[in-house]
């Protein structure tokens, strides 16, 4: 299995209508003096797992703290909205033309078609694939200075919500070498340019002076990487940075009101089975499991009301699914546990997981089952998650965090192709339901299709959803301009500042 390589196979416009809001990066841009601003200081939850490279996990960092950005953005109803490419137009249902901005690199070079169209190739023969072209075939072509060709073998009637993944970020030439690694150092387009990093410990950022989008009001942005959620809101509280993403729910009452933002979003926390080996394999062992849980006790008492009990693959803020949400049928009966042995594993660089873990563990024993806990940083448990070496699996998973697009979560984590698939699950009838679903255009059929394919996965008992979750970001009393964003791409841009 390939870490964090969800499946993303054809998007639409589905516009979840969302709690909180947030800005475009270059919403609220000024053109401030050479010194105007300072550097901003930022506590990050995960570090960068793959030394920043595009394709993987690290995507997400670099979108989020302003480096990177592709042909296009995805606004906050999940749509596609102009980035590098400031329009587009479709040709026929296999082939898209983008009209370029006039843009740069951060090694003063330009952005050309050329450029763009070397950036996305490099992307699209990338090994292992860049998640958001698992199973997509793509070829580009540059045509004149300021036209990009994007061409498909198969009909993607939303290829521009696609690019916007993180994934799919364009860097200049130099950042790319033979042997398909990428260099994001000075190579991206965003407002911050990255200059440095040491290791999984921090990062520095300057502001690139000639964005696009306008002068960045900070000057810059030191990074830290701290995996301890207590740590990240004592580092807020004591003044040591800005911003601390992922504020543990056990710290926000601790924070000063006016540093405390919740926002809702699309992330679901699950308990995931392993459908293939071990116990678990056993329908009616799942079921059991299933029956174990309760939700309603996860979502008060750990997430002391921070979140909603886990009502599907898709929560609260995603509107539309509650009055389309299917039954599910097909599932097994309850058996018995009797003393069977399993391993939980979850990690703790979201801080509430080790404590959903544990009561989850609890209420597993109580049904029969002998659980052993395994809680580790992620990076340090993501290979042997994805492998199928543990039988239970925490996992907080923004469902709509890729393209908006509801039905790429299931195609990535719960079909026999599925790049992010620790659950393991091959069914034929859940691949059956996902692919109806990924071949159906109109938005609200699409939808109608998506929760028919969630009611075939939770049918087969190898994903129990637990709770539905807003993120507390800690943001400093002076701080301006923090990008809340529902599918956490963004947190920093042109008008954060301080």
């Amino acid at each position: 299995m390939r870490p964090l390589r969800s499946r993303l196979l054809a998007t639409l416009v589905l516009t979840p209508l969302l709690a909180g809001c947030f800005a475009s990066r270059g919403g609220e841009s000024t053109d401030g003096g050479e010194n105007a601003g300072s550097r901003l200081r930022v506590a990050l939850a995960f570090p960068p797992a793959e030394r920043f490279s595009p394709y993987g996990a690290d995507a997400t960092l670099l979108s989020r703290l302003g480096v990177s950005e592709g042909l296009t953005a995805m606004d906050a109803n999940g749509a596609a909205a102009p980035a590098l490419a400031r329009s587009w137009r479709q040709k026929n249902d296999r082939t898209w033309v983008f009209t370029l901005r006039e843009a740069g690199f951060q090694d003063g070079t330009d952005v050309t078609a050329s450029a763009v169209a070397d950036a996305l190739t490099h992307a699209a023969e990338a090994e292992p694939e860049p998640a958001a072209l698992s199973g997509v075939d793509l070829t580009v072509e540059a045509g004149g200075s300021r036209e990009v060709t994007v061409r498909t073998a198969e009909p993607d009637p939303v290829l521009p919500l696609r690019l916007s993944s993180p994934n799919l970020a364009v860097f200049s030439g130099k950042a790319y070498d033979a042997k398909g690694r990428v260099d994001p150092v000075g190579t991206a387009t965003g407002p911050f340019e990255l200059t440095g990093a040491d290791g999984a410990s921090s990062a520095s950022l300057d502001r690139f002076d000639d964005y696009w989008g306008g002068r960045a009001q900070a000057t810059g942005i030191d990074a830290r990487f701290i995996a301890d959620g207590t740590a990240r809101a004592n580092a807020l509280r004591t003044g040591e940075v800005d911003i601390a993403e992922a504020v543990p729910v056990a710290q926000a009452a601790a924070l000063d009101r006016r540093t405390r933002r919740d926002t809702a979003t699309t992330r679901t926390t699950s308990l995931l089975l392993n459908s293939a080996t071990g116990p678990l394999k056993d329908p009616r062992l799942r079921a059991t499991a299933r029956a174990a849980i309760d939700t309603s006790a996860l979502a008060e008492g750990v997430y002391e009301g921070y979140a909603d009990p886990g009502a599907g693959v898709y929560g609260p803020a995603v509107t539309w699914a509650e009055g389309k949400r299917v039954e599910p049928t097909g599932r097994a009966g309850a058996g018995s546990a009797k003393g069977t042995a399993i391993t939980l594993a979850t990690y703790d660089n979201r801080p509430e997981l080790p404590e959903v873990a544990q009561v989850v563990k609890q209420q597993l024993e109580k049904a029969g089952f002998t659980v052993k806990l395994e809680v580790r940083e992620y990076s340090r448990l993501e290979g042997d998650a994805l492998d199928g070496k543990f039988d239970a699996f925490v996992l907080a998973r923004n469902t709509l965090l890729d393209t908006g697009d509801p039905v790429a979560v299931l195609a990535s984590d719960y079909t026999c192709d599925g790049g992010y698939n620790i659950a393991q699950l091959c069914d034929k009838d859940v691949d059956r339901a996902v692919a109806e679903a990924e071949r159906t255009a109109e938005p609200g059929q699409r939808q109608d299709a998506s929760m028919a394919a969630e009611a075939a996965v939770l049918g087969s008992d190898a994903v129990i959803p637990l709770v539905h979750q807003r993120i507390i970001t800690g943001v400093g009393a002076s701080v301006r301009g923090v990008l809340l964003d529902p599918y956490e791409r963004t947190l920093v841009g042109t008008g954060t500042r301080r």
